[in-house]
């Protein structure tokens, strides 16, 4: 009994401090239902710990689970239309292209691009999310909270239609070949303080809504269409996991509440970034508690 207690005391210490301190991670699961390949991009806000990787190519069907620090904030994104020189080497895509030049990510996407955009445990310990097409757009994209607990709603949030086909005439990016690739915003097309939210237009006073933001709210009623447009568009959960999918299926009978947003599961083969089949990990504090209990028996 006194040699347990020899063990078991510190490991308890150690179980204490760790819940005190909060320390957790969360797992995103980047799943691509689109027909075609998706290259994710993931840029890790400042003073935030990094997260790796930050780019890899998703198949069609294809889920790949990242491990992500707890407190972390950044936004995600996918790549389209990507191709590799193959005398220089040089990666590019032709939207959400991160300028690195190569698979992984060093800086954020160039717009138009649809952003999944988090804070984990932010203010009241809660993780806020949303989907932006501040930026623009250019891939349907869904977050779908998994185990969420707390005083969030854990709703699930983002832009589940094509808007390439849809898009005004004087937003779209064409590309030789593929046709309207993404539809840019407005702030980028014209680059008029109105439509950007800057100079006179920098306070949610000033800056309202407009022809070209009510066609992205229109369309993604949930998802930001423009600076000041957080009272339908920013989410909050705790202690949860997040599916991040591409080109989710649209759920029609949700769509005519004005939802849109189907359920979280999906026909997909979890692929670890390595390329090999991977299982969701145990939650930090459960896999110590397990350690914990096991020498417990072992000396007990």
């Amino acid at each position: 009994m006194e040699k347990a207690q020899v063990f078991l005391l510190p490991l308890l210490a150690l179980c204490f401090v760790f819940l005190i301190s909060g320390v957790s991670s969360a797992t995103f699961t980047l799943v691509n239902q689109c027909s075609y390949t998706v290259w994710p991009g993931i840029l890790s806000g400042a003073g935030t710990s990094p997260i790796s990787p930050t780019g890899f190519q998703l198949n069609p069907g294809q889920a790949i689970p990242v491990s992500v620090p707890a407190g972390w904030s950044g936004r995600l994104w996918g790549r389209s239309f990507c191709s590799q020189d193959s005398a220089t080497g040089k990666f590019t895509c032709v939207t959400g292209e991160c300028g690195s030049g190569t698979l992984e990510c060093t800086g954020g996407a160039a717009p138009p691009a649809t952003l999944a955009e988090f804070t984990l445990n932010g203010a009241d310990g809660l993780d806020f999310y949303d989907v932006s097409l501040v930026d623009g757009y250019n891939l349907p994209m869904l977050i779908t909270p998994q185990g969420g607990t707390g005083s969030g709603n854990c709703s699930a949030t983002g832009c589940v239609v094509d808007l390439n086909g849809p898009c005004p005439a004087e937003l779209k990016l064409m590309s030789t070949g593929e046709g309207a690739v993404a539809c840019k915003s407005a702030c980028e097309a014209f680059g008029d303080p109105r439509y950007c939210c800057s100079g006179a237009y920098a306070t949610p006073d000033t800056c309202k809504p407009t022809d070209y933001s009510e066609f992205f709210k229109n369309s993604c009623p949930r998802a930001y269409s423009y600076a000041y447009d957080d009272g339908t568009s920013t989410f909050t959960c705790a202690s949860a996991d997040y599916v991040i999918t591409f080109c989710p299926a649209p759920s029609t009978s949700q769509k005519s509440s004005g939802g849109q947003y189907p359920g979280g599961g999906s026909n997909v083969s979890l692929i670890s970034s390595s390329g090999v089949l991977a299982y969701g990990p145990l939650p930090f504090l459960t896999s110590l508690m397990i350690t914990i209990l096991a020498v417990i028996f072992f000396y007990l």
